[in-house]
């Protein structure tokens, strides 16, 4: 019963979708460190980047309950189903943004006094697919915080670099959104929802997605300048690329399983694989 609950907390919170912006918080803050800070800044800055990711989907699925009760790809979700009562997912997120207040209460006073913007963000994501297309860039400014946070969890200053991250990862992550969004094209217009696909068609969007992870990618590989990395974060971001482009070509949107394979499987593997060649670079340069 207890792991059944478990599990079906973190299916509402999608919990291992936290691997997309997690990694490139911990780079963030290495960088930021220029070597590991101190395990309390450590703890406290992962301890935030997982309350903000897992409270910002809790919250997101309360706002879309009522939409996803109508939409037939989502309507087994677990929050819709009643295998998590509406009670508990706003346990949760009060739960998860509490411990992201506390987080940046620990970390300094820049944290704290952002926190406000930070939140703000995570909760006008949930409704911007009602009145605005540009709702995958508005969830890529909410996961690029994570790199920008860690830094100035670390320094205390808002500098260049992670900017530059955390604009990498909102491109990122708003050209993957895009490509998750095609499968709703016509019940999106049909309930007059705004997103890429629905207000300029499958064809467009895909092509709005594609140019979204090139700039992803460019700005990726800025970082290797502006940090004067080593060659293991250049092939981090060849790495990418190609997963990128193995994305791009796996779009299929009347195939449930190959969108998700292109949507979130690639993009997992893309994380972690960025991060294995990141931190590589990390211990030897």
């Amino acid at each position: 019963m207890v792991l059944s609950k478990i599990n079906n907390y973190g299916k509402l919170v999608m919990f291992s979708h936290t691997i997309f912006s997690l990694p490139f918080g911990i780079i963030a803050m290495l960088w930021a460190a220029n070597g590991v800070p101190h395990a309390s800044t450590f703890f406290y800055i992962f301890l935030a980047l997982v309350a903000a990711r897992n409270g910002a989907n809790a919250f997101n699925r309360i706002a879309d309950r009522a939409i996803d009760i109508k939409n037939e790809r989502t309507s087994k979700r677990v929050l819709v189903t009643g295998q998590v009562k509406l009670w508990e997912a706003y346990a949760i997120t009060a739960v998860c943004f509490l411990v992201l207040a506390f987080s940046a209460y620990m970390l300094n006073t820049l944290c704290l006094i952002l926190l406000p913007f930070a939140l703000g963000i995570f909760l006008l994501y949930s409704y911007t697919k009602r009145f605005t297309w540009l709702c995958h860039y508005v969830l890529g400014v909410a996961c690029g915080g994570a790199p920008v946070g860690a830094w100035i969890a670390v320094t205390g200053k808002i500098e260049l670099v992670p900017l530059v991250l955390g604009a990498a990862v909102c491109m990122w992550i708003a050209g993957f959104d895009i490509i998750y969004a095609t499968q709703d094209i016509e019940f999106d217009r049909k309930e007059r929802l705004h997103s890429v696909p629905a207000k300029f068609g499958l064809a467009t969007a895909l092509w709005i997605s594609r140019v979204s992870h090139i700039i992803s990618i460019c700005l990726l590989t800025s970082c290797y300048f502006l940090m004067d990395r080593g060659i293991f974060y250049l092939v981090g971001c060849f790495a990418s690329a190609v997963l990128l482009a193995i994305e791009h070509f796996n779009v299929a949107p009347q195939n449930r399983n190959k969108m998700i394979f292109a949507s979130y499987s690639i993009n997992q593997i893309l994380s972690l694989v960025f991060f294995a060649f990141a931190m590589l670079d990390f211990l030897v340069k």
